[in-house]
């Protein structure tokens, strides 16, 4: 596993797809290998997502054996299993040596980073409609260029999958859809597709009909003709000689099973595709995490990995006594507050173990409902069990609640159920960049009526949160970030929290810090740093909730703090620092505000938090200068009012 520049292998050779197709076929398998070697020196070292990218070595080196990118576009759906694809495509080498990190390689796809990159994504379900509208265009302006989505199998558990396959062969006559079926989304999948597709892959009876149908054609001179011939007869023969599968009644041809690290395999049918017709769907069956025996054993835990020793497949990065992670609180609390009432249920959109759903599911399965990637159906699905007296609690990554905005909206908050919505990685994700940071869902929840939004300061909080949501009787949503808490001890039993009541931690009389969730511990430190240096009169507030904002509180500080100051881990744009400046607006209050958030823009990947803060004028001794700057100009323009 060897990943050095120096290294005399294929690998180094290749700086672009035009060198993959001058290599000989036999020297594709150890092109195979090398790439192997190298994914696992990489993610060994900085994470990411080794599994799914282990899975399609060789269903990526025979894409760019056959197709000729950038004119021909690929469209992989998450894009997190296109490492491979980044190596083909001329960013090897220390760029690549740097995935994940600042200055170095996406984790997915990205169109800015590369030509290459036809399309940019970080969540599930979007590659067909994105080739499907691709393919269309280049009908509509009559060039000829091919278009191939690459589609997991969990990719069709989600809505957006299913609606653009309904729309193929009405936009177009010539597409090519991969379906990489591995069994695996983040979890196993679940429900009838899976199930299926499953089916479809193990009965020999109608793999063999088809194979054997297919090579009889083919082997005549003109035999792509007579395949094309044999597919529109039986369509119109209603299966009448082999039973068709369910993507030709939506009339895409389909290929397959084909074994996906077959690379003979891979070619030929991939060559046949690019002279169909007709819409292709060619079925790979490939292994998740092939090429680490820790990955395939769990690929789970695989499929997104922290740093990791490739031999024995431990994480790295576990450290004895370490706080617990936060997702870690709210499975073990909800576990408890199950195993107390019958009627509280988890449901999650196929992350139990990212969640710290995992827990409930291990321990009360009966109150445990993975949905697949489905986020949508999870919102609606939760709505439907609270009219009948259910308690669900969903629990979704920030970033990926916001698939689910309709139904939040229309389904839940208009028919004002209880329903509790726990959203993780509130805030940054570092390592995996803008399509996974939830710095939004203040700024798309405060419009929402009847919504309580609250996010905790610690793990303690966290579950107090929990506690008081499952008693409100109307939707709640709260959020938090990813990874380790603070370590502080949690009680024997949660405290019932009042709605809309802010904790003043520290009081002051020249400044107010009003801070939510994991900027507390920020504020209190920015507090006794302004006294220290400065002797300036700084108090800290604990906001919890941001709907209801605490008027009462917010306003006396108002009529007597000369200024106050949010502090918030969310985009500035509508966040709370928002929420704050509209009540004192309408509330005709002159103080002088000064917001502190993440800025209007999308913000990249890095190797941390830190990092990426420092980068945006968000570190600590960045905010301390400003909130010292502000104030500092007040003072001086108080003295030149007196005077």
């Amino acid at each position: 596993m060897n990943d050095s520049p120096s290294a005399p292998r294929l690998l180094d050779t290749i700086h672009g797809p035009a060198d993959v197709k001058a290599l000989a076929i036999g020297q594709l398998p150890q092109l195979a290998q090398e790439i192997r070697d190298t994914l696992i020196a990489v993610t060994a070292r900085n994470g990411g997502h080794i599994g799914p990218n282990l899975g399609v070595v060789e269903l990526t080196i025979a894409l760019h054996r056959v197709f000729s990118t950038p004119e021909d576009q690929f469209v992989f759906d998450v894009s997190h299993q296109g490492y491979v694809h980044k190596l083909l495509t001329g960013r090897g080498g220390e760029f690549f040596r740097k995935l994940r990190q600042t200055d170095g390689a996406s984790g997915f796809l990205y169109r800015a980073e590369n030509p290459q990159d036809s399309w940019g994504a970080g969540h599930a379900g979007t590659a067909l409609s994105a080739a499907l509208g691709m393919a269309t265009a280049r009908d509509l302006r009559g060039s000829s260029e091919h278009v191939v989505a690459v589609c997991g199998d969990a990719a069709f558990t989600c809505g957006i999958t299913l609606e653009a396959l309904n729309n193929v062969v009405s936009s177009t006559n010539r597409l090519i859809v991969i379906l990489n079926d591995n069994e695996w989304s983040i979890a196993k999948n679940v429900g009838a597709i899976s199930q299926y597709l499953n089916r479809i892959s193990t009965n020999p009876t109608y793999n063999k009909l088809h194979h054997d149908v297919e090579a009889f054609f083919t082997s005549f001179p003109a035999g792509v003709e007579m395949n094309r011939v044999y597919h529109k007869w039986k369509r119109e023969t209603k299966d009448f000689f082999v039973e068709s599968s369910l993507f030709e009644k939506f009339g895409l041809r389909y290929l397959g099973p084909v074994d996906g690290h077959n690379l003979d395999a891979l070619v030929k049918n991939l060559e046949f595709a690019k002279h169909c017709d007709v819409p292709v769907l060619i079925h790979v069956l490939t292994k998740k995490g092939k090429g680490l025996e820790a990955a395939v054993n769990s690929p789970e835990k695989f499929h997104g990995a922290s740093p990791y020793d490739p031999d024995t497949g431990e994480s790295k990065k576990t450290t004895p006594g370490a706080p617990p992670n936060y997702q870690d609180v709210f499975g073990q609390a909800l576990l408890r507050f199950a195993q107390a009432d019958a009627n509280i249920v988890g449901i999650t959109g196929a992350m139990p173990s990212g969640t710290g759903l995992s827990y409930l599911a291990d321990g009360l399965p009966r109150q445990f409902f993975d949905v697949g990637i489905a986020e949508e159906h999870a919102v609606l699905f939760a709505g439907g069990l609270a009219t009948k007296g259910i308690k669900p609690v969903v629990a979704i990554y920030s970033t990926f609640l916001q698939r689910a905005y309709d139904p939040i909206i229309h389904d839940i908050a208009l028919q004002n159920l209880p329903v509790v919505f726990c959203m993780d990685r509130a805030g940054l994700s570092a390592n995996d960049g803008p399509t996974h940071h939830g710095l939004f869902d203040l700024a798309y929840l405060r419009c929402v009526p009847n919504a309580t939004i609250m996010q905790p300061r610690h793990e303690d909080e966290l579950v107090d949160m929990l506690h008081t949501s499952l008693q409100l009787g109307t939707p709640a949503f709260v959020r938090y970030p990813r990874g380790a808490g603070t370590g502080v001890k949690l009680k024997e039993q949660p405290a019932l929290l009042p709605i809309g009541h802010a904790e003043v931690l520290k009081e002051g009389s020249n400044i107010m810090l009003w801070a939510l969730g994991n900027m507390v511990a920020d504020a209190l430190k920015l507090a006794a740093r302004l006294e220290a240096e400065e002797n300036i009169s700084v108090g800290v507030v604990n906001a919890r909730f941001v709907k209801p904002l605490d008027r009462t509180l917010l306003l006396s500080h108002a009529a007597c703090i000369p200024l106050l100051v949010t502090l918030e881990d969310h985009v500035i744009t509508g966040g709370f620092g928002s929420a704050v400046l509209e009540v004192l607006q309408e509330a005709d209050c002159p103080v002088s505000l000064e917001r502190i958030g993440w800025p209007d823009k999308f913000i990249e990947h890095g190797s941390s938090v830190d990092i990426l803060r420092a980068a945006h004028g968000l570190a600590p001794d960045d905010i301390y200068r400003r909130v010292l700057a502000r104030w500092r100009n007040l003072s001086t323009e108080r003295v030149a009012a007196d005077v």
